[in-house]
């Protein structure tokens, strides 16, 4: 086999390979502050620019499982019910919902930290 046959080979290769990639290229870690990476994968998330203070938030649903960056530092807090997220996300001010409804309610020292399969 010459070299062109070789590159074409290896090229097609790279471009069947690649083509998977994007599944992959697309997962984001997070570090989040008292608990380490957590993927973001199962997580529903927005950016926010109508908010000083909440600059992020990626919500679980099915584990009930809040991500949350405050001014660039992710949280994260446990069994925090739907409706409070989508009222969370409807509200004017995110950062007097989060202080009022959130902070201190959802601590996962005290619910259940969901585990993740990696």
């Amino acid at each position: 086999m010459n070299n062109m046959n070789t590159f074409r080979l290896a090229l097609a290769g790279i471009i069947v390979f690649g083509s998977t990639l994007p599944i992959f290229a697309n997962a984001e870690s997070v570090d989040v502050k008292y608990r380490g990476l957590v993927d973001l994968a199962p997580f529903q998330c927005e950016w926010l620019s109508r908010s000083s203070f909440i600059k992020r938030l990626c919500y679980d649903a099915k584990e009930q499982y809040v991500v949350v960056n405050l001014t660039g530092i992710y949280y994260h807090y446990c069994e925090v019910p739907g409706n409070i997220v989508s009222g969370w996300r409807q509200v004017e001010s995110m950062g007097r919902y989060y202080n009022s409804r959130v902070k201190g309610r959802f601590d996962c020292r005290v619910f259940r930290v969901p585990t993740y399969n990696r």
